[in-house]
């Protein structure tokens, strides 16, 4: 099955451009989506989290994900020893759903703002990124999660610099509002018909 990576920073529109190639029947998998169920129904993970960021991790049985972000966000090597365990589980879960999408549509879409970060590059047969200014990104955060924007900025530095991003990326989609999405996505969605028919 080829496979394709979907990356950028947080507000960059990742998800704005999976549902467009969503809408033209490519199936695309969200790896945020996948790590809070691996997090929520994986017993031993759940275990190793409790383990090293203790008891309100799982606040009333459930995942606390603030309590966790507040862990980590301020602390490199907490965050680092989360992503040692949350990325193996997420990377096999992703590469089980992969499997199953054979034969359903000429390629699929993994999104992960993460490909560059964990080992989930060495499965991807092309990536694309989707790139934004810092400012509006910020702004596009601002508006829809309930954070400060030192919060948005903590976990934008978490991650590699956008620009060096894009740069290994195979092909860059700007959601900058200068630039219309669609017909990018729609010359890309052509590029990847032809590359998934030429991989067979």
């Amino acid at each position: 099955m080829f496979s394709v990576g979907l990356t950028g920073g947080m507000g960059s529109g990742k998800s704005t451009v999976a549902g467009i190639f969503e809408v033209l029947g490519i199936p695309v998998a969200y790896a945020d989506r996948e790590a809070k169920r691996v997090m929520a129904e994986d017993p031993e993970l759940r275990r190793q989290l409790i383990r090293h960021f203790g008891e309100e991790t799982y606040a009333g049985g459930q995942l606390n994900r603030p309590y966790l972000a507040a862990q980590v966000f301020a602390d490199k090597e907490k965050l680092a020893l989360l992503n040692s365990l949350v990325h193996p589980a997420t990377i096999a879960a992703g590469e089980k759903w992969l499997e199953q999408q054979k034969g359903r549509a000429p390629y699929a879409i993994r999104e992960a703002a993460l490909i560059f970060e964990s080992d989930s590059l060495r499965y991807m047969d092309f990536v694309i990124g989707v790139f934004a200014p810092q400012t509006l990104r910020i702004h596009r955060v601002l508006q829809r999660d309930q954070l400060s924007r030192e919060e948005i900025l903590q976990r934008m530095r978490s991650q590699i610099d956008e620009d060096i991003k894009m740069k290994l990326c195979d092909a860059v989609i700007y959601n900058d509002e200068q630039h219309p999405v669609i017909p990018q996505v729609l010359s890309l969605h052509e590029k990847l018909l032809r590359l998934s028919a030429a991989a067979v």
